[in-house]
Parts: C-alpha cells; sequence; structure tokens
C-alpha cells in the first residue's frame, strides 16, 4: 500500500478514494496508536471534529465521528470552521486530538482528513505512519478491542466554537480597523461565517463575495486560487483592499485598491516589518521556502531582516519555525504561519493583521508591499523525463552553471523533480521577462535532452 499521508493528511475524491470506511477506519486507528503512545493516560480521551462545507464533508464527518466514539473517545463536533479554527480549539478545550475535513483549495469532488495532536499541533510523521500501519493490520482482518457499555465515547455538538475563535483572533490584532472598506472573499468555504464576522466586529466595512456555500461550490471560481471576481469587487466599490481565503481558510491572498494582487511573499514581507516595529519578529528573521520570489529575498537584505528558505511545502516552514525559535514563515501560495497565535498557517488572522497594518500606518496596502519588486518568475514543467538525475546530470549541471552566469545577483535558476509526477520544474527569476523565459525555454530543452 502506498502511504496514504501526504505532506497534508490523507486527500482524494470523496466516496472514491477517501471513502467512509477510510475515514472510519483511520479515525479508529488514530484513537488506538494515540491510546497506546500514552496521550489518553489518567483520563477519557477528548476529539474535536470540523470541516468544511463540501457535500461530502457530511457523510464523511459521521464516519470519522464513529470511529472515534466506537473506540471510547468522546466528540466534539464544532461544525463548518476553518482549519486553523480547528487546530485553536482543539488546544483551548483541552482536547486530545483535533480532526479536519477539508481538501483545502482543491475542487469540490475532493476531501480529506487532517489529524491534529494535543494543543493543535501537526501530528508527527513516526505517528501517521503508526497509524497507517495499524489501519492495514485491522482492514485486513486483525480484530479490534472495542469498548462497551459506559466505555464508548459520546458525540456532543460544541456552539461556541465560532464566537471564542473569532475573539482569539480579536485578541491578536494590535489595533482596529476603523475606517477601512475591505471586500472579502470566502471561497464559498469555511470561513464563510468567520471572516466577516471577525473583520466586522473590528470595525471595518466589509463587502463579502463568495460567502454562500451550498455545500457544492466550494472554490468554484472564487477564493485565493481565482482572484478575478475579488478584483472586479475591489474595484467596483472603491475599496480600499480585498482579502481571498481558500476552501478551509488556511491561506490569504491580497488585492490592492487598484486592483493588482498581492501575494503570500508580499504579505510577508508587510507583517515582517510590521513586526520587527511591535518587537515580536524573533531574530529579525523570516522563514519561507525556495520558491519564494527572488525580490523577497532582496528586499528582506535590503531591510537587514535574515530569511532562512526551506523546501516546498508549509509543513518544511513550521519544521524550521518550530526547530529554531522563528516567529514569522510562510509560502507564497499564502500559507501565513505567526506561531505566537497559531499552530498552522490561518488566513482569516493573516487578513487580519494585514489590515491591521494599513490601518495602523494610514498607508495603503500598494504602498505597504511597494517594500518588495516582485521579479518576472517563469515556470515550465518538462514531463515524461527521469527525474532522479536531476541532481546527477552532468549536461545538466553545466548547462544551469551558464544560466547562472548570465542571469547574475538579479536572476535565479531552481530545478525540482516532482513529487508526485514524472516531470520536472524548471523555474527562472530574471530581471527581465523576455531574459527570464529564453533561459527557462533553453533548460527546458536541456532537461529533454538530458533526462528524457
Amino acid at each position: 500500500m502506498g502511504r496514504l499521508f501526504g505532506t497534508d493528511g490523507v486527500r482524494g475524491v470523496a466516496n472514491a478514494d477517501l471513502t467512509a470506511e477510510l475515514a472510519l477506519g483511520l479515525s479508529v486507528a488514530a484513537a488506538h496508536v494515540l491510546g497506546e503512545v500514552g496521550t489518553f493516560e489518567g483520563h477519557r480521551p477528548v476529539a474535536v471534529v470540523g470541516r468544511d462545507p463540501r457535500a461530502s464533508g457530511e457523510f464523511l464527518e459521521a464516519a470519522v465521528v464513529a470511529g472515534l466514539a466506537s473506540a471510547g473517545v468522546d466528540v466534539q463536533l464544532v461544525g463548518v470552521l476553518p482549519t486553523p479554527a480547528v487546530a485553536h480549539l482543539t488546544g483551548a478545550l483541552g482536547a486530545d486530538l483535533g480532526v479536519m475535513l477539508s481538501a483545502s483549495h482543491n475542487a469540490m469532488p475532493d476531501n480529506g482528513i487532517k489529524f491534529f495532536a494535543r494543543g493543535g499541533q501537526k501530528l508527527a510523521d513516526e505517528l501517521e505512519d503508526r497509524i497507517e500501519s495499524v489501519y492495514e493490520e485491522h482492514r485486513t482482518g486483525a480484530p479490534w478491542q472495542r469498548p462497551t457499555g459506559e466505555g464508548v465515547g459520546r458525540v456532543r455538538t460544541y456552539d461556541q466554537g465560532l464566537d471564542q475563535y473569532v475573539a482569539h483572533l480579536l485578541g491578536v490584532l494590535p489595533n482596529r480597523l476603523d475606517g477601512l472598506k475591505i471586500v472579502l472573499d470566502e471561497a464559498h468555504g469555511a470561513a464563510a461565517r468567520v471572516s466577516p464576522e471577525a473583520f466586522a466586529r473590528a470595525g471595518a466595512e466589509i463587502i463579502t463575495i463568495g460567502a454562500k456555500p451550498d455545500g457544492l461550490n466550494i472554490n468554484d471560481g472564487c477564493g485565493s486560487t481565482h482572484l478575478g471576481l475579488l478584483k472586479a469587487a475591489v474595484v467596483e466599490h472603491g475599496a480600499d483592499f480585498g482579502v481571498a481565503h481558500d476552501g478551509d481558510a488556511d491561506r490569504c491572498l491580497a488585492v490592492d485598491h487598484t486592483g493588482a494582487e498581492v501575494d503570500g511573499d508580499q504579505i510577508l514581507a508587510v507583517l515582517a516589518l510590521a513586526m520587527r516595529e511591535h518587537g515580536t519578529l524573533r531574530e529579525n528573521t523570516v522563514v519561507a521556502t525556495v520558491m519564494s520570489n527572488l525580490g523577497f529575498k532582496l528586499a528582506m537584505e535590503r531591510e537587514g531582516l535574515s530569511l532562512v528558505q526551506t523546501n516546498v511545502g508549509d509543513r518544511y516552514v513550521l519544521e524550521s519555525m518550530k526547530q529554531h525559535g522563528f516567529a514569522l514563515g510562510g509560502e507564497q501560495s499564502g500559507h501565513v504561519i505567526i506561531l505566537d497565535h497559531a499552530t498552522t498557517g490561518d488566513g482569516t488572522l493573516t487578513g487580519l493583521l494585514l489590515a491591521a497594518r494599513v490601518a495602523e500606518t494610514g498607508r495603503s496596502l500598494a504602498d505597504l508591499a511597494g517594500v518588495m519588486e516582485r521579479l518576472p518568475q517563469i515556470l515550465i514543467n518538462v514531463p515524461d523525463v527521469d527525474k532522479s538525475r536531476v541532481t546527477t546530470s552532468a549536461e545538466l549541471t553545466s548547462a544551469v552553471a551558464e544560466a547562472e552566469r548570465e542571469l547574475g545577483a538579479t536572476g535565479r535558476v531552481l530545478l525540482r523533480s516532482s513529487g508526485t509526477e514524472p516531470l520536472v520544474r524548471v523555474m527562472v527569476e530574471a530581471a527581465d521577462i523576455d531574459q527570464a523565459r529564453t533561459v527557462a525555454g533553453r533548460l527546458a530543452d536541456v532537461v529533454k535532452s538530458a533526462l528524457g
């Protein structure tokens, strides 16, 4: 069996890859594994379970709850809430684990299961591996040890989750948002109620789009992966700026008053300077991935801030932050982690802090985001090649070295083998878009000839 857990839980097409049987079995296995390692020792275990609005989340939630309760775990159902809200409530309620049902920015037919450990922390890789192993062992015939009578788990609805989470968000804000007009695109997702409530309570005048989830329309032409509607709405309403989330609201992208996109790198840059000013940017360091725009790196250097770069994936950003005690990190895609206030990327929190910076300074988002200049970035996927040789091919190494000499200090080359497909990604940045295209195309040809 291939590994079920990816970089962000278990995902697949709901009722095809991700079935009720799988959801139930993984939940039982998670309960048994956490019991084995002593997480439940000395008390009756409790889990927090939430989901995004996908139609499939309804039956998958029922399967997860059945699995947990059958293993003797009491369940607090918090309903439709963002992933970071479920993580927060797992910690705030003193639960032993949390479960979020969502496929984030993926299309509606997909869904996923993500487990949180006590405190709302990401489940350790070795625990995920053990859960898979136990699940497979029992799927193929080994009987479960099942509690009976009063030993079975009880299921309760926890209605205070939204207000509790919004109160947490507002408690983090350094100042109010009075006087700002903001358009919010909720991607017909998990933040459709939370985000407008938080921004409104903070004093902003809000216009919402993509805030009518029906179980089928999540991420459909809206949200952080489709910014066209938000750009138009910001200009139409004369708003100060706009904020877009994805389906489970762990991402935030923005649009300035002109309709121009403000990506995750720019948001990180704005927040980094704000946190330095407030004395909360520990060691004056930001963590980002190797895919961050070179313009971000140059801006941080110019501002006297240190940049630590990791492999692509917010899990690697988080690992580096936790290992070294850094406070801010994120990705170009809009995953921003403020570790003092969240254990995962939190799109609503990120949007609120961005708005707070605009309100505090009296400067436009366009002006603030101008701290960095996004250099042109060209990405070419080269399929059907031997990606295992991307770091060992002498021909490719020579071509990359030549390209780097040509680009100089204001350009960059990055070659990555895909983790899921038989292809190599060629990324080139340069001060000039035509130069970036030319160099990327030339390298893509070398990848084909050298690795094909």
